[in-house]
């Protein structure tokens, strides 16, 4: 199957949007087929403000209707004790609700942006969605990452080189327990190096310092203005920690 047969067959349906690489693609592949799409936005404190801007910025550009859900994701003690599935329950607790709310505009089928790279055996948040009978196209018609980044450079998408981001939940340890307050410094730390000319990187907690990873090809540019990063990250953590991320 491909994705415009996919679309004939589910020719109604909601999209969970994250405004990344591939549900940005798959928005844009379900309304080149003629689907009646519709796309929801949840926005938490996992979420930074940049995501959110690319999402809105994504929806309008390709003219698509986009319904913004304001979630607690803390909500959840579950998701709150910060386990190893941490992510199955938080996908349960936010997808159950964008479900309710996509059944309520009269949508039945519910997809989300699951490629064919990522592997269900380390995902929690896979196993969630499969229980909640979320349809994943990209993964169905066996469309890779890199697959996807091609054919979005070629539809001109300007998400087709956005680095991977994964929710700010990640940069806190497993058992650690998630706080507010944690969560908006990591997104300004990470927001201030970002401003800075850095791409591709994590601002990890590491007992209460900040871990900064980054590609080795950014670490000496990054130890060449420690200062500069220690400066703008003062206001957020005490102690700053430089490291490697592997790709």
């Amino acid at each position: 199957m491909n994705l415009e047969e996919f679309f004939k067959e589910n020719s109604r349906v909601a999209l969970g949007f994250s405004g990344g690489v591939d549900s940005s693609y798959l928005l844009y592949a379900a309304l080149k087929y003629g689907a009646n799409v519709h796309a929801y936005y949840i926005k938490t404190c996992f979420q930074p403000q940049f995501e959110y801007d690319d999402a809105m910025r994504m929806a309008k550009l390709l003219g698509a209707n986009v319904t913004v859900l304001n979630l607690d994701a803390l909500a959840d003690e579950n998701v709150v004790k910060n386990p190893k599935n941490r992510c199955y329950y938080c996908k349960i607790s936010l997808f159950t609700a964008l479900k309710k709310a996509a059944l309520a505009d009269g949508f039945t089928v519910l997809l989300d942006g699951t490629n064919a790279s990522d592997d269900a055996d380390d995902r929690p948040g896979m196993k969630a969605l499969q229980e909640l009978k979320v349809l994943s196209p990209l993964r169905e018609c066996g469309l890779t990452k890199s697959k996807i980044r091609e054919l979005s450079k070629a539809a001109g998408l300007f998400t087709w080189d956005k680095p991977a981001y994964a929710c700010l939940a990640t940069r806190i340890p497993t058992n650690t327990p998630l706080d507010a307050e944690t969560l908006l410094k990591v997104e300004r730390s990470e927001q201030a190096l970002m401003d800075m000319g850095f791409s591709d990187f994590r601002v990890r907690v590491f007992n209460k310092a900040a871990r900064i990873q980054l590609l080795p090809e950014q670490l000496i540019n990054a130890a060449e203005r420690a200062t500069e990063i220690r400066h703008a990250l003062e206001p957020y953590f005490d102690v700053i920690l430089f490291d490697t991320m592997c790709r």
